[in-house]
């Protein structure tokens, strides 16, 4: 009894275990096809990769390499093109404007970015750089270097250009008070010589008419027709009035005019001082930098005419 049941047992844990293989055996089954559907889907993709690279292995072959003249068309049409680019650059930078005084702290900046337009189209040009172009570009930098270095040292003048005005306008003052103060010294010496010469010509003219007086009372003298000293010395005093008069006058007058000649040399000194400090105060750069800026502009459009006509 207890035989039979364990063979029973046996049995049907067989039948469990075949089930069991009999799903397993499905699921690979189904592994299985799904692997062969994806290498056939893979197969299918490596043709058509495969029959697309023939195609344009076989395009390549039927496409000829580009000619020298090819070559050379394209290059002058980049070269064009980076001449226009930089000729853009150089026109917006030689037209760039400084505003506020030292002028030159901006000169170094403004002539290191030129270099660098100069560079970047040296790095980019498509055709061989000749001679010319590089003399005639190194002489436009040489110019305009020069011209701003020129330009550095007028700009240190400032100080001393100032000071010196200062000194010219302190100078203006002096030479009015130092004439103002002459003329009034001038003036009380001829007053006061003036009027002691008045003096005496009064005096001889109350002597001059004493003695008239005296002479109509002497009824029978004969008249002296020889003139009297009394007349003589009024004479005298008259004379030196009037010569103190015009002697005065004629100091007056040069005094006069050696003022104003001082003054004249003194306000033009002045206003050529105060037109160079304006001229030092005002970039005086923007012309010279303009003109470099064409300069090198002519030197790229001359470089690309000799290669178009090389071409």
């Amino acid at each position: 009894m207890s035989s039979a049941k364990s063979i029973v047992d046996r049995v049907r844990s067989l039948e469990t275990e075949k089930s069991s293989l009999s799903v397993e055996v499905e699921n690979l089954k189904k592994m299985a096809d799904a692997k062969a559907d994806g290498l056939a889907n893979e197969i299918v993709t490596l043709r058509e990769e495969i029959n697309t690279l023939k195609i344009l292995m076989g395009q390549e072959k039927q496409v000829p390499p580009p000619s020298e003249k090819d070559i050379a068309q394209k290059n002058l049409a980049s070269l064009k093109e980076l001449v226009d680019k930089t000729v853009e650059k150089s026109n917006k930078l030689g037209n760039q404007v400084f505003v506020d005084p030292p002028f030159s702290r901006y000169f170094d900046p403004w002539l290191a970015d030129m270099h660098q337009i100069a560079s970047d189209f040296e790095c980019n040009c498509p055709v061989k750089m000749d001679e010319q172009f590089v003399k005639d570009s190194s002489q436009v930098f040489l110019d305009v270097e020069a011209v701003l270095a020129q330009k550095k040292v007028e700009e240190s003048t400032i100080g001393t250009v100032a000071k010196t005005l200062a000194d010219t306008q302190h100078l203006l003052v002096e030479t009015d008070r130092e004439y103002a103060e002459k003329a009034r010294e001038l003036a009380l010496k001829r007053d006061s010589e003036i009027e002691r010469l008045t003096n005496r010509v009064q005096q001889m003219e109350r002597e001059v008419q004493n003695q008239k007086a005296n002479k109509r009372n002497i009824l029978k003298k004969k008249p002296d027709d020889k003139p009297s000293q009394a007349m003589q010395n009024l004479k005298s005093a008259e004379e030196a009035l009037e010569f103190a008069q015009k002697d005065f006058a004629a100091e007056q007058d040069k005094l006069h005019e050696s003022y104003e000649k001082n003054k004249r040399e003194v306000t033009a000194q002045a206003e050529s001082l105060r037109t160079d400090l304006e001229r030092l105060e005002t970039d005086t750069s923007t012309e010279a930098r303009q003109e470099a800026s064409k300069a090198y502009n002519d030197v790229l459009i001359a470089l690309e005419q000799r290669a178009s006509l090389a071409a």
